[in-house]
């Protein structure tokens, strides 16, 4: 089981990430006018990244020399993009913005081949399926989700209901809706078997991918008061596997597919909006309207000679909430 006990700040006084770090400073001549929503890089290589924005713009960027490659700009505000991480036939960008449609942009050719009508209000999360590179899920404040196939002339697969279709139990308004509220988070299992929402009706619910059925899972209540896109995230690699949502100025911790509440990491001192986490490292990365970047590492610990069964079977410690800074661990 993976536990997260220690959070590190990863600033920019390194010499060697400023380099890096220069595309994100404001004096930079193409930076984005306004804030910066959703950052990726290209599924296949680190030779390319993208970035939307407030500024209603996504830049396609060169890794090696730091300048946009290409630029597509859109009517309204950007609130999120996404690469599928399998595509194979296709160089597809789904870009969610403050207008109804989703759209769809093509590295290849430049231009935005593709767009998704069904929602009523703007489109706040996309996220591609990680199992099948056609298919493409999609939040809204107008309170659906939405399951697309971009092969198909109709596109929309499924809409997902909360009520399961039993609409004898959910008024007119309610039907056929996610969540009775915007809908600002989406997020796949690494399988593509299921996905997650949340919204602002203080609600995360997990669904059958294929057939969009509501699970039921119960987490309780999940503050959600974020008026753009939630950026959350799900391990990959644990037994069971985490869910970690942006909780005010936390982040809660979830299992996935029974609902508990494991632990509230705390560290950072102002909203949390983002957090990702690296499979690789087993880590969990977290942004925050406080400036900071955490990385919250797996603690390692290894059993006292004199510690018996009976103190095995405590809970594991890896998941008390505690917090140290890279200066206290010099």
């Amino acid at each position: 089981m993976l536990g997260f006990l220690e959070a590190r700040q990863v600033g920019l006084d390194d010499p060697g990430r400023l380099r890096r770090a220069e595309a994100t400073r404001r004096n930079h001549p193409d930076v984005h006018k306004y804030s910066v929503e959703t950052v990726q890089w290209y599924p296949h290589d680190t030779g390319m990244f993208t970035s939307s924005s407030f500024d209603k713009t996504l830049k396609i960027w060169d890794t090696n020399t730091l300048q946009p490659a290409d630029v597509f700009h859109f009517e309204g505000t950007v609130y999120s993009h996404h690469m599928s991480p399998v595509a194979t036939k296709h160089c597809l960008i789904a870009v969610g913005t403050k207008g109804p449609k989703v759209q769809l942009c093509d590295l290849k050719s430049g231009s935005c081949s593709h767009i998704l009508q069904g929602h009523r209000q703007e489109i706040l999360a996309v996220s591609w399926s990680p199992r099948y590179e056609y298919i493409l899920a999609t939040a809204s404040a107008d309170s659906k989700v939405k399951l697309w196939d971009i092969r198909r002339a109709s596109g929309c697969l499924i809409t997902l209901d909360q009520h399961n279709g039993e609409k004898s139990k959910a008024s007119s308004e309610a039907a056929n809706t996610a969540h009775n509220g915007r809908v600002n988070g989406l997020c796949f299992t690494r399988d593509g078997l299921h996905l997650l929402t949340i919204g602002t009706d203080d609600r995360m619910r997990l669904w059958n991918s294929s057939n969009g059925e509501n699970t039921l899972v119960n987490y309780g209540k999940v503050c959600n008061e974020s008026r753009k896109g939630l950026k959350f995230t799900i391990s990959h690699g644990c037994s069971p596997e985490f869910v970690f949502v942006p909780y005010g100025s936390a982040i809660a911790v979830y299992t996935v597919y029974s609902g508990e509440l494991i632990t509230m990491l705390r560290g950072h001192y102002n909203t949390v909006d983002c957090c990702v986490f690296q499979p690789n490292f087993q880590e969990l990365y977290s942004g925050s309207r406080d400036c900071n970047i955490l990385a919250w590492v797996p603690a390692l610990r290894e059993p006292l000679p004199d510690e018996d069964d009976e103190a095995e079977t405590q809970k594991n410690p890896a998941f008390e909430d505690a917090w140290s800074s890279s200066d206290e661990e010099g």
